[in-house]
């Protein structure tokens, strides 16, 4: 027998609709995660195939993740005119193909195009995904659902990024790159297929004045705005540590081969077990406090020279990452009292925005001082993230939660 909602319609924990979301986002997290950051290991291949420098070749990642971004609101907007389900379908299936048409790009100008397109066209998965979830799930049951759909993100960073290293190591990144196109045409027929049709979230009429209304109101919620800039810290470190790491690991005194600097992203299986287990814990702000301690300690073990060391360190920062991404995008559902289509595209807005500025800033760092200079600029960012932090535990409790708007003022 299924459980009994605690709100008619919702979809609670154990059942089949449950079950057939969870799986159905899972491979879609992992899909888009997957073609998203699968250039990640191939940096330092397209900085001498395309004689770029570090920074230059960190552009295949961050045009996708700052075009991604700026796509974000016109994604929540068109998932509330013409249905969630429809725009994740449409998401996925077309960014499977551009990833697809990337792994022929003649030159580093095509390739770059075409990551811009992808970042595009992938902006409609994340957002209304975690929308989804937020409307249709059992709030008792958000939690666990939001950390396994994360958990898939994680699955699909690390499998994208090793096999194309893999790959690359074995017939060049090309047929890399569309290996993870394929998959991701395989999620995107797992997603029309298997995902149950929303309830509660029917398509509605929203014009873009009322989104910009919700989105003027979330910009004036303390508890809202605070978890929007931990977002940016939390992506923009985790980003920047993958990015370089793959810098250091080829270098001595490590000299590592490609394809084992690409399975490094097997500890990304830390943040399949953060992430669901944060998202369960009731108290969100000591959740987010643990989640910032692990990313603070696994950088530091990242300085010593010791391989041992910068695995176990890089395996802490990871479980720290998912763990709090996991607390904080459910956090936010939680806390927007309406227009959570745009709350949730605000939060992954500065989720990405920390994403592009933070690697793009960190070959900057790397090219100046190396390894401790891109350690440098992550400690920046995770200060910033314990500041506000430190913010959300001084809030009342009251403040924390959703509560009604006031339409004339903002908030009551």
């Amino acid at each position: 027998m299924n459980p009994i909602p605690d709100e008619p319609g919702r979809i609670v924990r154990g059942s089949d609709d449950y079950r057939r979301a969870g799986r159905s986002l899972f491979v879609a997290g992992a899909a888009t995660f997957g073609m998203l950051y699968s250039v990640q290991p191939l940096l330092p291949e397209f900085a001498r195939e395309f004689g770029q420098t570090p920074a230059g070749a960190s552009l295949t990642l961050s045009v996708s993740t700052v075009l991604l971004a700026a796509a974000l609101p016109i994604a929540g907007l068109l998932s509330d005119r013409i249905g969630r389900k429809r725009v994740m379908e449409a998401s996925l299936l077309l960014a499977s193909l551009i990833c697809l048409a990337a792994a022929l790009a003649p030159g580093f100008a095509s390739l770059l195009a075409l990551r811009a397109l992808l970042g595009i066209l992938l902006a409609g998965l994340p957002a209304v995904a975690m929308t989804y979830l937020a409307e249709e799930m059992d709030p008792a049951s958000l939690g666990a659902a939001m950390g396994l759909y994360i958990s898939g993100n994680s699955i699909g960073g690390l499998a994208g990024r090793g096999a194309v290293s893999t790959i690359s190591d074995l017939a060049g990144w090309r047929w890399g790159v569309g290996a993870v196109a394929l998959c991701g045409l395989l999620a995107a027929w797992q997603l029309m297929r298997r995902l149950p049709e929303p309830r509660r979230s029917a398509a509605n009429r929203t014009t873009p004045q009322e989104m910009l209304a919700h989105s003027r109101r979330h910009l004036r919620r303390p508890v809202l705005l605070a978890l929007f800039g931990i977002g940016a810290v939390l992506m923009g470190g985790f980003v920047t540590l993958y990015s370089y790491l793959a810098f250091r690991l080829l270098a001595p005194p490590f000299e590592l081969p490609q394809a084992w600097v690409g399975w490094i992203f097997i500890l990304f299986l830390t943040g399949s077990v953060s992430s669901p287990f944060m998202g369960r814990l009731r108290d969100r702000r000591a959740a987010l406090g643990l989640a910032l301690g692990l990313l603070a300690a696994g950088l530091a073990l990242t300085l010593p020279e010791q391989l041992g060391l910068t695995l176990l360190g890089t395996a802490l920062f990871t479980a720290g990452f998912f763990g709090g991404h996991a607390v904080a995008s459910a956090w936010v559902g939680a806390a927007a009292p309406a227009g959570r289509a745009q709350a949730s595209s605000l939060y992954l807005l500065f989720y990405y925005a920390g994403s592009s500025l933070g690697g793009t800033a960190g070959g900057l760092a790397w090219s100046a001082d190396g390894w401790p200079g891109v350690v440098r600029l992550i400690g920046g960012m995770l200060a910033a993230g314990l500041l506000l932090w430190l913010a959300l535990c001084l809030l009342p409790s009251a403040r924390l939660s959703a509560r009604p708007y006031d339409l004339d003022k903002g908030e009551r």
